[in-house]
């Protein structure tokens, strides 16, 4: 089992497994560490062959969704080629202070100078960018490749020679959008390394990503990193409210076509269509991947740091085909750790930011309070399966070190195309909650009793219009359920005179202390159901 984890926050760990942000040029996810080379020549002539016969046939070309799906599948049918590329050594020996220097002319954007509500902006290669993707405009007239352009770009106080790279092509993009006000075009989306792609709704602060595809992220002979190797971009009309990116993702066992739908907002909503064909078996097909960080939190405080919680999400959040809410909060583990929640067709998942007050966080920088939730939307039957949580122990929030994502109970078999869509939400204040209650924070240890040996307490607070509801002196009891590692020593619930919410307290004890323990409860009234189901794992030792 491995997993290479994502640079997501200050500062980076120069390890072979990680990859640093720039902070000046924010955005820089993780690379694979064996990182799949570059590719030029052969989707150039697919792209070229194509637009030559449409041409030849006397139409305009119209490129979309089914010709990036022809371009995987012909791929597919293919052993999967190694794509060789050499940077240029200046490029190749940059520090990372040098690489933060090379930096886009904003004036140099592309649709700015017709004053389109959407812009792009470029990405240079260069220390840990090493693998060039293939950028095109998609416009009634056919597809436009957009070249590199070494003016695009302030290199600083760097000494090199542009001229001599030739079209050397773009680490990446990002997208431009008046998100926030009318007068300025905030950063909306970027794709930058491998399938990750993050995205921003209105008032919101880069957190977690999203991927096209996980493989392998545990089981398997070690996690393979599909990239998305080139991109189409739609050219918006001026009244555009909404972007269409096309992608083509490879990598040694799958190639895959993929449409972006992103329309910004106070939620800002991507909606995907993927087609997958592989070549080879997967042992844990990752399908609409998140990738976050938690370093600590109010249910994992840390001793010395005066920020009482640091981490771009806090908890996993699954709506079971089955009607059930659940909810996980995330830990910094011991050592890996990997549950799941089966389900048949969710209703959602996602990996969601519900501490949104300043105070939780005490960061004027990082405003962790800004993070987005991201909520995953399944389009259609997705069939059986399961919702996976891989939680890493980091040291630091330079690392991103949480992710999730759904699994088919039965991957395609080699030549057996997969297609699957669903949206993308980035939440902020408002988010998708439970209809009935949810739990506002999860706390972990004793109070003025002490415990027993291998004991745990937990005390969780919920909230939610079910519970609003209650009338003076209702009745509320919490329904726990636990493995059979563990046995309930005590569970109560009660109403909050402060501030009117409903809290559990739950102390468990672990019967073998090197073996973990599940935990699930929620609170309920009579026979009916008062909130989500709150779930957590006692670690062993």
């Amino acid at each position: 089992m491995f997993i290479a984890l994502a640079a997501s926050h200050r500062g980076f760990l120069p390890s072979r497994d990680f990859t640093a942000r720039n902070l000046d040029l924010p955005y820089a996810f993780r690379q694979p560490p064996r990182d799949p080379a570059p590719f030029r020549n052969a989707v150039a002539s697919l792209t070229l062959g194509l637009a030559v016969w449409l041409a030849a046939a006397g139409q305009a070309l119209a490129f979309g969704f089914d010709d990036v799906a022809q371009l995987a599948q012909a791929r597919a049918a293919k052993p999967y080629a190694t794509r060789s590329h050499v940077l240029p050594a200046e490029l190749r020996n940059l520090d990372y202070d040098q690489y933060r220097d090379i930096r886009f002319k904003p004036a140099q954007s592309t649709w700015r100078a017709e004053g389109l509500p959407f812009e792009l902006a470029f990405f240079h290669l260069g220390k840990f960018q090493t693998a060039p993707v293939r950028i095109n405009e998609v416009t009634a007239a056919g597809v436009r490749h957009i070249a590199f352009d070494p003016k695009a770009f302030d290199y600083g106080k760097n000494k090199v020679s542009p001229k001599q790279w030739g079209d050397l092509g773009f680490a990446g993009f990002r997208v431009h959008y008046a998100l926030n006000n009318a007068a300025y075009k905030d950063e909306l989306v970027v794709f930058l390394g491998a399938s990750y792609f993050r995205a921003l709704g209105k008032q919101q602060h880069y957190g977690l990503s999203a991927r096209g595809l996980a493989l392998d992220t545990v089981g398997g002979q070690g996690e393979e990193f599909p990239r998305f190797e080139e991109f189409w971009i739609e050219r918006p009309e001026a009244d555009a409210t909404a972007l269409v990116i096309h992608a083509l993702l490879d990598s040694p066992r799958v190639s895959g076509a993929y449409q972006f739908t992103v329309r910004p907002g106070d939620t800002t909503v991507t909606d995907v269509r993927s087609k997958l064909y592989f070549r080879a078996g997967v042992t844990t097909l990752g399908v609409a991947p998140l990738t976050s960080m938690f370093q600590h939190g109010e249910n994992q405080p840390r001793a010395g740091e005066f920020r009482p919680e640091v981490h771009d999400s806090d908890g996993l959040m699954v709506a079971t085909g089955e009607g059930e809410w659940l909810w996980r909060p995330l830990i910094n583990p011991k050592r890996p750790l990997v549950t799941s929640f089966a389900t048949r067709d969710p209703k959602g998942f996602g990996l969601m930011q519900r501490d949104r007050a300043f105070s939780s966080y005490e960061d004027v920088e990082a405003s962790y309070e800004r993070r987005p939730s991201a909520w995953v939307v399944p389009k259609g039957a997705w069939g059986p399966g399961r919702v996976e949580l891989f939680q890493w122990p980091t040291p630091d929030e330079t690392n991103d070190n949480i992710v999730a994502y759904w699994v088919p109970d039965q991957a395609p078999a080699p030549g057996q195309p997969l297609e699957l869509s669903y949206q993308v939400q980035l939440q902020g204040d408002r988010q998708q909650r439970p209809p009935a209650g949810w739990a506002t924070q999860s706390r972990v240890g004793r109070g003025f009793a002490e415990m027993a040996p291998n004991e745990t307490q937990y005390v969780v607070d919920f909230t939610g219009p079910a519970l609003d509801a209650l009338p003076l002196g209702a009745t509320v009891k919490p329904v726990v359920s636990v493995g059979p590692n563990g046995k309930v020593v005590e569970a109560n619930a009660y109403r909050i005179p402060a501030n009117g919410a409903w809290r559990m307290s739950l102390r468990v004890q672990q019967t073998d202390a090197k073996q973990p323990v599940e935990l699930r409860a929620f609170l309920q009234q009579s026979t009916h159901a008062l909130t989500e189901t709150w779930t957590s794992i006692i670690q062993p030792d």
